[in-house]
């Protein structure tokens, strides 16, 4: 008997030791996926950053070649002023007047040239919005995913915190995508305006990918994806979570929309936000600023 028990006691202390281990193995590999996510994320948020940047610099080269071509002109026309005011003295005042117009327009192009780079300055401290969502897309199919964009209705002024938010809820989706679907799958992207909201989706078709991948060969890749309506039953009522997630949720329900995410069996993840008073939302209570 004294036996049977030593040999619970040591069995009990083996179960206790093993689930010690997996829940520090657990905690640890989630640590990994998260530091991987917001390491994604923010080579993403460079990568914007650059291409933005990219593209100004090139605009201020262009200027800046305008700019020196327009002081070239105006040397060589203040060197022609000098020898005809020798040469005739009365036409000093003509020249003159061509000399300051031709200043006039070589400062013109220098401004052109500041106005830029000080947009730049304040350009580069500024949150990305749906301007931003080219590049992004841009980003993401440098990165591997095939991203599809599609938009529909009259799209109307947002609030800064307001497309800051939804510019971020498509960023986080987007880099959900990479990370769960990896290379090769598409992600579909739509924007639908309504009278005074907007209705965001992003559906991608990871499973299939990773399917596609991994399949030896057609059977294979039909037995991946096949699914029943029993899977259907559990997407339903799968409680998705993580830090991503719950992010997106909170910007979502910050301006009066409504979150969804969840699998689609056999196919791959959908992410939804609608916001049915996106217009009028300031992002702390829904009031209908052109009545009130």
């Amino acid at each position: 008997m004294e036996s049977w028990l030593n040999l619970s006691t040591v069995l009990a202390a083996l179960v206790a030791l093993l689930l010690a281990l997996w829940l520090v193995t657990l905690i640890r590999f989630r640590r990994v996926v998260f530091d991987r996510t917001a390491a994604e994320r923010m080579r993403i948020d460079l990568q914007l950053s650059l291409a933005e940047q990219q593209g100004r610099l090139g605009i201020i080269r262009e200027l800046q070649d305008v700019a020196v071509l327009s002081v070239a002109r105006l040397i060589t026309h203040a060197e022609g002023a000098r020898y005809t005011a020798e040469s005739d003295p009365s036409s000093a005042v003509r020249v003159t007047t061509a000399l300051v117009d031709d200043g006039r327009v070589a400062l013109a192009d220098m401004r052109r040239v500041l106005t830029i780079v000080r947009e730049g300055e304040s350009v580069a401290v500024a949150q990305p919005g749906l301007q931003s969502a080219r590049d992004l897309f841009r980003v993401m199919r440098g990165a591997g995913v095939a991203v599809v964009f599609a938009e529909s209705g009259e799209r109307f002024p947002l609030k800064p915190g307001a497309e800051l938010a939804i510019f971020r809820i498509l960023q986080s989706a987007l880099a959900n995508t990479l990370t769960h679907g990896g290379r090769g799958t598409e992600a579909r992207v739509t924007l639908t305006w309504t009278q005074d909201g907007l209705h965001l989706l992003v559906a991608d078709d990871g499973i299939r990918a990773a399917a596609r991948r991994d399949s030896a060969d057609a059977a294979d890749f039909a037995a991946r994806t096949k699914y029943t309506i029993d899977d259907d039953l559990k997407a339903l009522s799968a409680n998705v979570s993580g830090a991503g997630i719950t992010q997106m949720r909170e910007r979502t329900e910050m301006f009066g929309g409504i979150f969804k995410a969840g699998p689609v069996p056999g196919v791959g993840f959908t992410v939804t936000a609608v916001f049915p008073s996106l217009r009028f939302h300031n992002g702390i209570h829904g009031v209908d600023l052109a009545r009130g």
